[in-house]
């Protein structure tokens, strides 16, 4: 499944028109569909008001007017003048059977339903002026509000905060990302009869869903033994960081690693699981790693001052590793690429813009983009996180669809470092590895899903996630 940019649906309906699909035959079926899930949603609400912009998003909702007028709504229609091609065709259809009055009458009291048709996708900037004081009129609005594909202002401020978003065709950025998520309320994707043709265009981000995850799930065979289902290296840890490299085992271990071990300096009071192997080091530079026979490594966890030696290290064992926090050094990272050892790099923005020359407002504001550039710059696996976390290697992206804000605590990454490992250790290619270990760490989250939650209570979450997972019991966040 693919997130469209405003581009890529512009694209698509245009593909669309090229193949035979009137375009006003498919804002029918979008204005029909708005209608239907209003309807639907607020079955009890009798009179609808409809606010609806000059572009083909208030042709839409001249659509959903004129349906929910057949099925005996009392429905007032407010919009500017103006309208082109298939809106104006779509405002004449209206107005067959209903008064459109201007917009700067608007007049919310005594609605119980709000359909918020004034801006699509295609904003550019800010809306300001009249504009700007119509959406905050609908917010202070007493009745729901139903946002037609995305709410309008977005991804700027002010935007509507809907109470339901119909997404037409496909999911958009502001569907996923936050803080635009948060205006969207519950998310309905629905279709519109754009052709499959269409839809499918090289390069878009991928949607990490429910399906397309668990089958990169590694398996795990009747006669397992711990040898065979991935053995993890954890290198990190110093005197004032000292649980860090714990907590990455644990999610090694949890996310279903047979064996961990655990290399720390031997100064630092590093008390790893009962269940790992400690490994003790005097040095770096004479740490004795292939002791551990391990399958993949993650490395950097807590290192400190000694996160870039820790990885150097690790290095020399030449395999699947995970780079995170202290080790995420440019020259690090690009030794790594230098000697074709398979890796991840796990920053989030503070740390990529550090990588990238950047600011950490900017890598934020616009993660697919910086994820995308440390893919390429780097020759790696990206692990960008946030809300939502991305995934990237050089040609392709993949945007996280688990997780929420009350992971905001400290450790949750280290404990994602160790996931990632374990489905490297396990076999699995960097950016599958990723990419799954990020969607069942979310996932984790989501299953506590409580503000206070600690990285430990996370990592014991771990197993009942995987076996939903597996059972087919998770569903996306849209319906």
């Amino acid at each position: 499944m693919k997130l469209y940019s405003v581009e890529a649906m512009r694209a698509a309906d245009a593909r669309a028109v090229e193949l035979g699909y009137p375009s006003i035959l498919l804002m029918e079926a979008a204005g029909r569909a708005v209608a239907a899930e209003a309807v639907d949603a607020w079955p009890q609400a009798r009179r609808v008001v409809v606010v609806s912009g000059k572009g083909n998003n208030g042709g839409d909702g001249f659509v959903a007017a004129r349906w929910l007028h057949f099925w005996g709504r009392r429905v007032e229609v407010f919009a500017p003048g103006g309208h082109r091609g298939d809106a104006a065709l779509a405002r004449a259809a209206l107005e067959a059977h209903l008064p459109i009055r201007p917009l700067e009458e608007l007049e919310l009291d005594g609605a119980e339903l709000i359909i918020d048709a004034l801006f699509g996708t295609g904003l550019s900037r800010a809306v300001a002026g009249e504009y700007a004081g119509i959406i905050e009129k609908m917010n202070r609005a007493a009745a729901p509000l139903v946002a037609v594909d995305v709410p309008s202002g977005l991804p700027y401020s002010p935007a509507v905060k809907a109470e339901l978003t119909v997404s037409l065709a496909g999911l958009k950025p502001s569907h996923v990302f936050y803080p635009q998520r948060a205006a969207c309320g519950r998310i309905k994707l629905v279709p519109i009869g754009l052709p499959p043709e269409a839809l499918e265009q090289p390069n878009l981000p991928e949607l990490a869903t429910p399906a397309a995850m668990r089958a990169l799930l590694p398996g795990r065979p009747g006669n397992a033994h711990k040898g065979s289902v991935g053995r993890v290296l954890v290198v990190g840890g110093a005197v004032e960081y000292t649980g860090a490299p714990t907590l990455a085992a644990l999610g090694a271990y949890r996310a279903g690693a047979g064996l961990v071990t655990v290399a720390y300096p031997a100064e630092a009071a590093v008390s790893p699981p009962v269940e790992a192997v400690r490994l003790p080091v005097s040095s770096w530079t004479n740490a004795r790693l292939f002791d551990a026979r391990a399958e993949a490594v993650a490395v950097g966890m807590g290192g400190g001052a000694g996160g870039g030696a820790a990885a150097r290290a690790a290095l020399k064992l030449k395999k699947p590793t995970v780079l995170d926090a202290d080790a995420l050094h440019a020259e690090v990272v690009r030794a790594y690429a230098n000697a074709a050892v398979p890796s991840v790099i796990t920053p989030h923005p503070g740390e990529a813009a550090r990588l990238l020359g950047s600011d950490p407002r900017v890598v934020a504001g616009d993660p697919l983009r910086f994820a995308r550039e440390l893919a390429v710059r780097f020759k790696t696996v990206v692990v960008l996180k946030g809300g939502p976390t991305v995934v990237c290697e050089p040609g392709r992206c993949s945007v996280n669809t688990t997780g929420n804000p009350a992971m905001a605590s400290g450790g949750m990454g280290d404990v994602l470092s160790g996931v990632i490992a374990a489905f490297l250790a396990a076999g699995l290619a960097p950016y599958d590895a990723a990419r799954l270990g990020v969607y069942l760490h979310g996932l984790a989250g989501d299953s506590a899903g409580r503000v206070g939650l600690v990285a430990a209570e996370l990592a014991g979450e771990l197993p009942a996630a995987r076996v939903r997972l597996e059972a087919g019991e998770v569903r996306p966040f849209w319906e």
